[in-house]
């Protein structure tokens, strides 16, 4: 049989990467390089994950400690022949515990009291304790005074009214030297609301005059009585209180004012 009956089958002789490339087109030959770049990450990322997502074993010391007692010397034989046998010491003797004393017998009670004899007395013959004598006691005696004897009162000192000074200074009742003029009190007492009256305490000083005086009372309240007495009070002829029959300037005196609708009157 020849030749020109069987045909040989057609031989490309081109490369393969040409072959596919005519075949199938760039395309192609692209997306199988792509496959295969993949692969090989793929294998690479697989050989390092193991040794990226195992946890490191952690060691730990193991401290070793020996047991083993230390060896006891044995004793030598021939200190233990020489040494002199321990000293025993000897047990005081114990004193024997004194008896007890027997305690003495108790004293005997004394006798109970024996009630008192009753008298029979009839109603009839007992005396009258009014009609008995009297004991006269002994005076009882008289206490000795010390120190200078107090002067008598004198009926002319000033009397000690009520109330108190701003420091509690006492206070006496005014002696006028000359009674204030209605004209000298109607100049202040003009924004007052009569009637009323008005107390106040001064101090007294020279010339019979009063200094540093204070309002104690007025009536009604919040008349205006109190302020206008006190402003027109530097007119004030007083007398200084008398005591022990001398008059003392710087005492205290009240004087009291009373506002009526026509007329001022003074205590």
């Amino acid at each position: 049989m020849s030749s020109a009956e069987h045909p040989e089958p057609n031989h490309d002789p081109r490369p393969l990467k040409q072959r596919l490339r005519a075949r199938f087109g760039d395309r192609a030959l692209a997306v199988a390089l792509a496959i295969a770049v993949e692969l090989a990450l793929g294998l690479v990322l697989l050989s390092i994950a193991p040794k990226l997502l195992a946890p490191p074993e952690e060691t730990v010391p193991m401290a070793v400690f020996g047991v083993t007692p230390d060896p006891v010397p044995d004793p030598d034989p021939e200190d233990t022949e020489s040494a002199p046998p321990a000293p025993t010491e000897r047990a005081d003797p114990v004193p024997p515990r004194p008896e007890p004393e027997a305690a003495p017998p108790a004293a005997p009670l004394p006798p109970a009291p024996q009630p008192p004899a009753m008298l029979d007395i009839p109603l009839g013959g007992m005396p009258d304790i009014a009609t008995l004598p009297r004991a006269s006691g002994a005076p009882a005696p008289a206490r000795r005074a010390y120190g200078p004897a107090a002067p008598p009162a004198d009926p002319r000192d000033s009397r000690r009214v009520e109330g108190r000074g701003p420091n509690g200074e006492p206070l006496y009742a005014a002696s006028w030297f000359r009674e204030p003029y209605d004209s000298e009190l109607r100049g202040y007492l003009s924004t007052a609301r009569p009637p009323g009256w008005a107390l106040i305490a001064c101090r007294t000083v020279a010339e019979f005059r009063v200094d540093n005086c204070a309002l104690l009372d007025e009536y009604p309240d919040g008349a205006q009585i109190g302020r206008a007495v006190l402003a027109a009070a530097w007119q004030f002829r007083v007398r200084p209180p008398r005591l022990r029959g001398q008059y003392q300037v710087g005492e205290w005196v009240r004087i009291k004012i009373i506002y009526e609708l026509r007329t001022v009157s003074v205590e």
